[in-house]
């Protein structure tokens, strides 16, 4: 019971509070008299931007607190959207100074600059899951002392949040997405009744809003949608409040409920007149790893052990999608970037009618909205969230872009992040409402007391982060989720890369090999500012050029034969590897990678001990990229993109042929073996050695290795402009499997060069000049000795013997075919020039020939490819395909090869950065949602292929 003296306190507490409504003067009188009497919280303004309007608490409920006995000081905004007025006539004070507040109520985020110490502070921080950009004010709150209060942690005893704008952003969010769909489809060629309806910030209230989507929907029930574009369906994912505020607006419209799996029979024969409602709760798409049922509880503490099927088994039947779950990291996403490519790629759509003069939907998913807001979160490739002035943008997955347009590739992406603020009067009644209850305990707090003595309910106890200058208890964990997210310190080799630790640098490469195409790597991934890379190569001069053109990059030396140790210090320290090194090399830094759980990417070809790696790989979740070059390469993916193309109409593949090389331009072809060296000189005569496989008409031929394969070089007649000849590349049947074309009757791959190119290389292989055995004479500490002195040697004759002898001998030894002379000649393999020395003849002519037959300043190369491609269509129409490919070198910039090697490498390696490709283990590019956004990329560095067509009946 109060004692007398407090009795008449409260009485004139009342009494003054009442003149105060009349005669506002006296306000300042009466915080002087009530201030260390009375709880004191304040209600500040918002200015995290433009659009906040929202308040924590409307004028009803300010008058509530007041009439309780807490005194609440409202600072002045013309913002906001309850006046002023409204809040003084509620009992307010209306001021700028709130530093007699011991409890701070916000929405949104505080400048770090405006945040006072040792008090309670109340909004929606968005630090619980350490997001990057909220880590600045999680420092400056407990530096300051400040006792934060999460509204997004007050939950109940299982789980559930108690204060929430959830349903008004879901009302917003389908008002928004509902307009933006009326957009997009117009851009698509469509008018239809969703035009009619606006952004949810036009309208004065929601119910203004929801009259034009019943006006629209009652357009709709008349049939006023276009056939063309089909049944359009909604899905729903999660049951809480935002779901439910964004259905309450779908309802205005007429609607049908269906269930998950009617799904596809909808889109097969649902009805115009209206819209298919979708609600997918978890147990519809997540499933156990190892296939066992879903349990709800075990979801809650172990998410890690299920994964979704909402890609494939809801999204390919959605129009739209409304998310609004909540998501954590360990969480399965509903849609990744990996999905998005398979979800939007233009494909014919046979549920849709077509009608002349009417375009047809490039993929059914037109739109998502996002309201959860969760950058990275369920919806992967939403990366950052749209804002009430630009509220969407288009997102096309083969580029990985998003774009403020209606028109184009993609799907229409709404995600606002504060959504009810489009509807702040009513948000702010909503949200007070629920919040109020908890007021009372919260402006009990005193932020400089111990957080033990903090004894309210648990709803709100729990929901402090910080306290007393650390995190409470149940936020301890942000503090590791932080540590895991930083950027890795990176070893105190240089002052540059210490001042890249305070960067904004958010990827790191590193790039083994320095050589022919390691420029055009660096040059695209450095584009993306926040890329960074470390070229790591063992000679100095290589890593000189490379890092003269790009003076940004590290350069390391390093041989990785002798310093393992610095290999794995480098591994570690960066995100992707990418290793232009020779083939050789590639299984043991794929080992390192592995071990450190570290990406890796590589031009070369599978070999059979990389992939013994592979479930080596996938154990560790590491993705390894391979034949992302051009040959193997781009010709995988030109291939498969015609054959998936002909197997998706139902057609079948009788023949495929495919020619491929690298040789200098014509002008620059005059020269011995009409042929220039922009790779490794040994690995191209190694080639010539091997034995190759293909089916031809049926038949299998098999070449024996040893040099036989330049017995079985065929004249080429396309591409008349150049004389080319080819001959088989290593077994082709392999590929019958690898690119599933087991009707095929013909599958030959191989290789382009120059016609006289075999009939040279045939004199190396008679002279014994491609051995790889060791030679006495050729040992690099032996004696010095002249080719001329070799070929005597190689001819059994004394070094003394006359030119013309010599020459005669060797006629004899080329089979009398005066044009292999004539090149043993050009060579000048007759002249009395010092050897370089290597061991062996195969390593010393390689070396003679990379000095010899490299490419001079000023000179270029060209890239030629041409695929043969018969196929019968369902209606036995035979159509042979010819794709062919002609990439020249830039005369003082990159070569054809370096282009065409490095630029599929580049551009691999940043869709492993940015998580479009996430298959784990050994990965080549044959399936469409790698293949296809590599192909669209080089067409804009250039690099595209052209097209005919010839009718075979």
């Amino acid at each position: 019971m109060a004692s007398e003296e407090e009795q008449d306190s409260t009485n004139m507490w009342s009494a003054s509070l009442s003149k105060l409504h009349q005669f506002p003067s006296l306000r300042i009188v009466s915080r002087r008299y009530f201030g260390d009497k009375k709880k004191v919280l304040a209600i500040r303004r918002e200015d995290v931007n433009v659009w906040e309007r929202r308040a924590p608490l409307s004028p009803a409920h300010v008058k509530q607190l007041v009439k309780d006995g807490i005194k609440v000081i409202v600072q002045p905004s013309n913002r906001r959207a309850y006046s002023m007025m409204e809040y003084v006539q509620a009992g307010a004070d209306y001021q700028e100074e709130i530093n007699e507040a011991s409890l701070i109520l916000g929405v949104k985020q505080i400048p770090i600059d405006l945040l006072l110490p040792d008090k309670t502070y109340a909004f929606f921080s968005h630090t619980i899951k350490a997001q990057e950009e909220n880590m600045p004010l999680l420092d400056a709150l407990l530096e300051k002392n400040i006792r934060l209060i999460d509204y997004e942690r007050i939950l109940d005893s299982k789980g559930q949040r108690l204060v929430a704008f959830g349903k008004y952003a879901g009302v917003s969010g389908m008002i928004n997405i509902l307009h933006g769909l009326g957009l997009r489809l117009l851009a698509l060629g469509h008018q239809t009744p969703f035009m009619h309806i606006g952004a949810s910030h036009n309208y004065r209230s929601s119910q203004m809003a929801l009259q034009a989507i019943r006006d629209a929907g009652y357009e709709i029930a008349l049939g006023r949608m276009p056939k063309s574009i089909g049944p359009l369906t909604f899905i729903f994912t999660g049951s809480g409040n935002v779901s439910q505020g964004a259905q309450e607006v779908f309802q205005e419209l007429p609607f049908e409920y269906i269930e998950p799996e009617h799904l596809p029979k909808v889109v097969q024969q649902g009805v115009t007149n209206k819209l298919y409602a979708c609600v997918v709760s978890r147990e519809d798409h997540f499933v156990r790893k190892d296939e066992g049922s879903f349990d709800a509880e075990e979801f809650e503490v172990h998410p890690e052990r299920y994964i979704s099927v909402f890609s494939h088994k809801i999204a390919p039947y959605a129009s739209c999608i409304v998310n609004g779950i909540y998501w954590s990291v360990n969480t399965p996403r509903l849609i990744t970037i990996p999905d998005a490519k398979n979800l939007l790629k233009p494909a014919a759509t046979p549920w849709l009618s077509s009608m002349q003069g009417c375009p047809l939907l490039p993929h059914r998913l037109l739109a998502i909205c996002d309201i959860s807001a969760d950058p990275g979160g369920s919806i992967e490739f939403m990366k950052e969230c749209t804002t009430i002035d630009r509220p969407f943008c288009l997102y096309d997955a083969e580029q990985h872009m998003e774009t403020e347009s209606f028109a184009g590739d993609g799907v229409l992406i709404c995600s606002i992040s504060n959504m009810p603020a489009q509807i702040p009067r009513e948000a702010t009644d909503f949200f007070g409402g629920q919040l109020l209850p908890h007021v009372y305990d919260m402006v009990e707090s005193n932020a400089k007391k111990l957080f033990e003595d903090y004894n309210v309910s648990p709803a709100v106890k729990n929901s402090v982060i910080t306290s007393n200058g650390q995190l409470t208890p149940n936020f301890k964990y942000i503090e590791d989720l932080r540590n895991k997210f930083r950027i890795s310190t990176y070893s105190k080799r240089s002052a540059k890369k210490a001042k890249l630790l305070s960067s904004s640098i958010t990827k790191k490469c590193l790039l083994l090999g320095a050589g022919y195409v390691s420029t055009p790597v660096v040059e695209y991934l450095t584009r993306d500012k926040t890329c960074h890379m470390t070229v790591a190569s063992q000679l100095k001069e290589d890593l000189d050029i490379v890092s003269e053109l790009n003076p940004n990059i590290d350069c390391v030396i390093l041989d990785i034969n002798r310093n393992r140790e610095e290999l794995e210090n480098l591994v570690q320290e960066h995100d992707v590897v990418i290793s232009l090194l020779p083939f050789i090399y590639h299984p043991e830094i794929a080992k390192v990678c592995i071990a450190n759980q570290k990406n890796m990417v590589t031009a070369s070809y599978v070999s059979p001990a990389m992939r013994e790696l592979h479930q080596e790989a996938v154990n560790a979740g590491v993705t390894i990229v391979n034949e992302v070059g051009v040959d193997p390469g781009i010709d995988h993916m030109l291939a498969m993109e015609c054959f998936d193309e002909v197997r998706t109409a139902g057609g079948k593949i009788n023949s495929f042929t495919s020619w491929c090389g690298g040789l200098p331009a014509p002008e620059f072809s005059d020269c011995p073996l009409r042929y220039k060296f922009s790779w490794s000189p040994r690995g191209v005569l190694l080639n010539l050695l091997a034995g190759a496989k293909y089916l031809e008409k049926g038949k299998e031929i098999e070449i024996e290795s040893g040099g036989t394969l330049l017995d079985v070089v065929r004249k080429l007649d396309f591409l008349p402009g150049f004389n080319i000849e080819g001959f088989p590349n290593r077994d082709s049947t392999a590929y019958i499997d690898r690119y599933d074309i087991g009707d095929a009757q013909t599958c030959v791959r191989g290789t382009i060069r120059y016609n006289g190119f075999s009939n040279s290389a045939k004199a190396l292989l008679q002279l014994g000049l491609l051995q790889s055995r060791e030679c006495p004479h050729l040992h690099e500490n032996g004696p010095p000795i002249t080719w001329k002195a070799y070929m005597c040697e190689l001819m059994g004759k004394s070094p003394d013997i006359l030119v013309d002898s010599l020459r005669d001998l060797i006629y004899g030894r080329l089979e009398c075919n005066a044009e292999r002379l004539a090149f043993i000649e050009d060579l000048g393999l007759l002249e009395e020039e010092l050897i370089d020395k290597r061991g062996s003849p195969l390593d010393t002519i390689s070396n003679y020939l990379a000095k010899r037959l490299s490419y001079q300043k000023g000179e270029r190369d060209v890239l030629l490819m041409r695929h043969q491609i018969e196929f019968t269509w369902p209606d036995k129409t035979r159509v042979l395909r010819n794709i062919g490919l002609c990439v020249y070198g830039d005369s003082n910039g990159a070569s054809a090869m370096a282009k065409t090697v490095g630029l599929p490498c580049a551009i691999a390696t940043k869709m492993v950065l940015e998580s479009e490709i996430q298959k784990k283990g050994i990965v080549v590019p044959l399936s469409p949602d790698i293949y296809s956004p590599i192909l669209k990329r080089l067409k804009q560095e250039g690099i595209c292929a052209t097209e005919s067509e010839i009718n075979l009946n």
